[in-house]
């Protein structure tokens, strides 16, 4: 385990040993308060924990105010470019900044910058990209490295030390798994910094979550990471179950039901997909710690949901509601999932 400093985001606090904390982004136009405060209670609800904005114009960094106002979890303005956005997102309340010092231009408004982060005690994250890292550092390293992405993210810390502030939090991505996985292998050896985790750029919902689940699951199981983005293209609110999957399944984080459901076979006799589905749709409402099984056969169901707490089992238009291996009712195939719902509703141990 890698020790990082303690960094408080509004009232969040990651690094220190405290838990990794799961974040995402809102993909509606920040100032469209309405969608976007709406877009963040639906994630707020679903698990997110700490939420970032783009912030491309004025119009944005202002209503950003209006947003933190309404919203539970919070706030990280995502910026590029102008450092007098940085700026306005931090006056109208921001927690946290995202900035690579790099775009932002000169020394000076790089200050300016960090003058306004000083005066309002806010964190500045420091986010290096594979796809921006600097042409000299290309031509050093012969490419761009996991070495590069490292020297690069060190340097731009450096840069806001020399100004007196350490108020930081660094993010090193790349849409490269292994590179990514190695860059932090690297830089957690340099660094007490807490560590923003994410593969950048990762993909559509299916090759996008093998290759968070894969990347991320290298990095924190060696003990690296604070908070994490699962990066998808789809729906931000699929990048909270799937960073929430990665930690259970690491064991990094309790809580919430496991779906656990077998593979279809020529024994089959339910549409063992779209029940499976319903289920995992279903335990969401439910803040229970215990794990759920969706078998289709009721020859082997009970068998195989043996270590699990609940389950169903179906097929020949009957199915079994089981409870710890047990057979406790049969009801009609289409009652399944109702039985369940009843049963997680009066749900104790």
């Amino acid at each position: 385990m890698y020790q990082t400093k303690q960094i408080k985001i509004g009232d969040r606090v990651i690094g220190g040993g405290n838990p990794i904390l799961i974040q995402s982004m809102t993909n509606t136009k920040t100032q469209d308060v309405k969608a976007t405060v709406a877009q963040i209670d639906e994630l707020t609800k679903a698990g997110c924990e700490i939420i970032r904005c783009a912030v491309m114009d004025m119009e944005a960094a202002r209503a950003l105010k209006e947003i933190k106002s309404q919203i539970t979890i919070p706030l990280v303005a995502d910026i590029h470019f102008d450092y007098k956005l940085a700026i306005a997102a931090m006056e109208n309340g921001a927690d946290k900044i995202r900035i690579n010092p790099g775009n932002i231009g000169s020394e000076e408004r790089v200050r300016a910058v960090v003058d306004c982060a000083k005066e309002h005690h806010i964190p500045i994250r420091i986010g290096v990209n594979s796809g921006s890292l600097e042409k000299h550092l290309v031509e050093k390293y012969q490419g761009v490295t996991a070495e590069g992405l490292v020297e690069s993210a060190l340097d731009k810390v450096q840069m806001i030390e020399a100004m007196n502030y350490d108020n930081l939090v660094i993010s090193i991505k790349s849409s490269d798994v292994m590179m990514c996985v190695c860059a932090h292998e690297l830089l957690a050896k340099q660094t007490n910094y807490p560590l923003h985790v994410g593969i950048t750029e990762a993909g559509t919902i299916t090759r996008g979550n093998i290759k968070s689940a894969i990347g991320l699951g290298l990095i924190l199981n060696q003990g690296i990471g604070d908070t994490i983005r699962v990066s998808l293209t789809g729906a931000p609110i699929e990048e909270i179950k799937s960073a929430k999957m990665i930690l259970r399944t690491l064991g990094l984080r309790s809580g919430g039901i496991e779906v656990v459901s077998c593979p279809t076979c020529g024994r089959t006799q339910i549409d063992l997909i779209s029940l499976a589905n319903q289920v995992e749709n279903l335990v969401e409402e439910y803040p229970l710690d215990i794990k759920v099984a969706v078998m289709g056969c009721v020859v082997n169901g009970p068998g195989e949901a043996k270590e699990a707490d609940l389950g169903i089992a179906g097929g020949c238009g009957e199915g079994l509601l089981i409870r710890h291996g047990e057979i406790i009712k049969k009801v009609k195939e289409e009652e399944l999932l109702a039985a369940l719902r009843e049963e997680l509703e009066h749900w104790s141990e």
